[in-house]
């Protein structure tokens, strides 16, 4: 059966969670991996999964991530259905406001699902790292014939405080929400997890729009899906949730487990990408048949020099990204983004080096995240004594050293006159 599918990606998020990572970019923007961002995944998933027309919804300091849309996503719209469009507030709500809340954000773009005239609208965040085949949640709504279906993840119940939780029947049929509820009601026939939101959602076109129109007359309303709109549907129409654990990956193995993490928080962040490093990583980057796809960098190879006793460019456990070079630098256990510099007698241990960071000879890092554009100085340290570390940069209670980076001079063409 052929039906026409149109997604909206929600990138508005300010992730101060994330500070100082987010002082300049939104979260979505926020670099991960050496060469990616944090929204190449939910995009990646979508063209995976065969969903071609996809409308970015952006707000809060957007500059970055329409850079790395227009250089990365925009490009390889080829045909007029297939599409990857950011779009900004556009201003429709009574008070010419921006995005104030998920439902809003749709709805300010009603017009954009009126003029296609899509069967299902898949509505998903920007905000996390994780895989997913949304076409077998698609054929899920399709065969539980619902109106709206919800990713869920099953969580330990210790940890219903932290999010928007599912009550559902044992065939995934939706009763009820509880929002950050310590006493969440558990997953049937499973007293130890509860049924998490992840905030992905489809919808039945000819439902959302109603209920889109509804929700923004509703003075009372915060205008969000998962406070307002959800939780008034449950037993007036058909909700399911589709529990991600049973989500398969083509050309993964048959017993991968699906692979999501909230990097809401720096420690988050920090953890999620070391998981990469593993030698069989619970995050599998390096599958063919579902590539996780960026902006189309033109990096020179990575290189590692010197081959000298005491000045030897090495890197174990890690990932360097392209166009970085390790002249005589020792990298452990870290993970190295584009055009990074590490000199001759320099340690870098358990840390991510974001772009074009440059450690000077026999600096040491421990323990960091150095944001775009860092040069630590010759015979600095970071991370190797916190309390003088916590004068100069931001130090999370784990111990986690986040160094600022700073913005590089653009070169602006010349031209005679």
């Amino acid at each position: 059966m052929q039906v026409r599918v149109l997604a909206f990606v929600l990138a508005g998020g300010k992730g101060t969670r994330l500070y100082p990572l987010t002082k300049e970019r939104a979260k979505p923007a926020v670099p991960f991996g050496g060469r990616y961002r944090i929204i190449d995944f939910v995009l990646s998933n979508l063209i995976n999964s065969g969903i071609y027309s996809t409308y970015v919804l952006i707000q809060f300091k957007s500059q970055s991530l329409l850079q790395h849309l227009r250089d990365g996503w925009e490009a390889a719209s080829l045909l007029k259905q297939h599409f990857i469009i950011p779009v900004p507030a556009q201003m429709r709500s009574p008070g010419e406001d921006w995005y104030r809340g998920t439902a809003d954000a749709i709805y300010q773009n009603i017009n954009l699902i009126e003029q296609a005239d899509p069967h299902f609208v898949v509505i998903f965040g920007a905000d996390h790292i994780y895989r997913m085949n949304i076409r077998e949640m698609l054929e899920f709504h399709m065969h539980k014939r619902a109106q709206v279906s919800i990713a869920a993840i099953p969580v330990h119940r210790a940890q219903a405080s932290e999010f928007g939780v599912i009550e559902t029947t044992p065939d995934g049929h939706i009763l009820g929400f509880h929002e950050k509820r310590p006493d969440a009601p558990t997953m049937p026939g499973d007293p130890e997890r509860v049924y998490a939101s992840m905030g992905n959602y489809i919808f039945s076109t000819n439902l959302l729009v109603r209920e889109l129109y509804a929700d923004a007359q509703n003075e009372a309303s915060s205008h969000d899906f998962g406070r307002d709109i959800l939780p008034s549907l449950v037993g007036r129409t058909e909700m399911y949730a589709y529990d991600f654990q049973t989500n398969r990956i083509p050309g993964d193995p048959p017993a991968q487990e699906p692979y999501w993490r909230d990097v809401g928080t720096i420690d988050a962040y920090y953890d999620a990408n070391m998981d990469l490093r593993a030698v069989t990583p619970a995050l599998n980057l390096y599958n063919r048949q579902w590539p996780l796809r960026t902006a189309g960098y033109s990096d020179a190879p990575a290189k590692f020099i010197f081959d000298e006793q005491g000045r030897r460019g090495q890197a174990i456990d890690s990932i360097v990204a392209g166009g970085t070079i390790l002249s005589g630098g020792m990298v452990r256990n870290s993970v190295l983004g584009r055009g990074v510099r590490v000199h001759s007698g320099a340690l870098v241990e358990d840390s991510i080096l974001l772009d074009n960071v440059d450690i000077g000879r026999r600096a040491r890092v421990r323990r960091a995240i150095l944001d775009k554009n860092v040069r630590v100085p010759e015979d600095a340290a970071i991370g190797y004594d916190l309390d003088h570390d916590r004068g100069l940069y931001h130090v999370t209670e784990s111990g986690i050293v986040v160094v600022e980076g700073h913005r590089p001079t653009v070169e602006v063409a010349t031209m005679r006159v």
